[in-house]
């Protein structure tokens, strides 16, 4: 079926309509021109979502873009046009950058690292005929400070879990550098677990008294044996026990966009695994450098750390979890 640009956005309304009922089978709608019997623009509706959904799909068009926040840390969204058919291709220096397809044009998802100063900046737009640069303005955004303690041994590393942490960085950062053909359909998460979710990403921490890398995750609540679910559909590209991490699994969701999950009891899944959103992958726990159970929940872009709140519901649905809220 082939739809025009006018004929989708009435079926995006529509959709949308049918998703903000709490109860379909209630759903009354009206129109300027008639009334219909509600069963009968049920029908219709549930029909246009169908039809929204799947011509979504085959255009290759994103639905529910990831929050906007130009910061440190944080996600910009650089309009690209639509004057192609084919996906341009965009760069931020050597790095590849996320292009999706919204109902009007193509988009690039681009992940600020939290290194990155605030001021001017800019990525590389190749398209078939074209080669531009595309400016966009990066503003301060000012992160706690925590100060932590655990284990003398994951502060001070003995010759032997340097030689460790040092083989698994390099393993690490070759996952984290994957960028896969196929761009995610969908940004918004879902919550990999029901606990109550911490604000500390980005914070600049110190473990017993000495400055260490900012916070890269999100902290999750969760006791020991609590079930953690994928976010969204993707491949493992991943698993494995590291010193600071503990188990951990990290899920590729396409072109660069990947969710990490850390400090696991266990995993319930292996490297090369398909997993789809709501799959378990394993149990909540307290393993490597950690102060008590939870779940360490992370979200990259373009290999850059970026905030998991820009990607979830703003509601939890747990709020009387103890608070085991530090991680790596």
């Amino acid at each position: 079926m082939s739809l025009n640009h006018r004929q989708l956005a009435w079926c995006s309304r529509m959709a949308q309509n049918t998703r903000r009922q709490p109860n379909p089978h209630r759903l009354i709608v009206q129109t300027t021109s008639e009334r219909r019997q509600s069963v009968g623009w049920i029908s219709t509706l549930q029909v246009s979502a169908l039809i929204i959904s799947s011509a979504y799909g085959a255009m290759g068009i994103a639905q529910d873009l990831p929050t906007r926040r130009a910061v440190p840390g944080g996600v910009e969204i650089i309009q690209l046009g639509k004057h192609t058919t084919t996906a341009p291709t965009v760069s931020s220096g050597s790095i590849p950058v996320l292009v999706t397809r919204t109902a009007d044009q193509w988009v690039a998802i681009l992940g600020i690292p939290l290194s990155t100063p605030p001021g001017p900046a800019s990525v590389q737009v190749d398209d078939a005929t074209t080669h531009r640069t595309i400016s966009y303005q990066i503003t301060t955004k000012a992160y706690p400070t925590q100060a932590l303690t655990v284990s003398p041994k994951h502060v001070d590393l003995s010759a032997d879990d340097l030689a460790r942490y040092e083989r698994e960085h390099i393993e690490m950062e070759s996952a984290l550098a994957t960028f896969s053909s196929t761009a995610p359909r969908r940004f918004r998460l879902a919550s990999p677990a029901p606990g109550t979710r911490s604000h500390s990403f980005g914070s600049r921490r110190t473990f017993n008294g000495q400055p260490r890398n900012p916070h890269t995750g999100m902290d999750i609540t969760a006791p020991v044996g609590e079930p953690v679910r994928a976010a969204a559909d993707g491949v493992v590209i991943l698993t494995g026990d590291y010193f600071f991490n503990g188990n951990t699994v990290i899920v590729d969701h396409g072109q660069g966009f990947l969710t990490l999950y850390c400090h696991l009891q266990d995993t319930s899944v292996t490297t090369g695994d398909a997993v789809q959103s709501n799959q378990l992958v394993g149990h909540a726990g307290a393993t490597g450098r950690a102060t008590g159970p939870h779940l360490h929940f992370s979200v990259m872009l373009n290999q850059a750390w970026v905030d998991p709140a820009l990607f979830l519901n703003k509601t939890t649905t747990r709020t009387n979890a103890h608070r085991h809220r530090m991680s790596r």
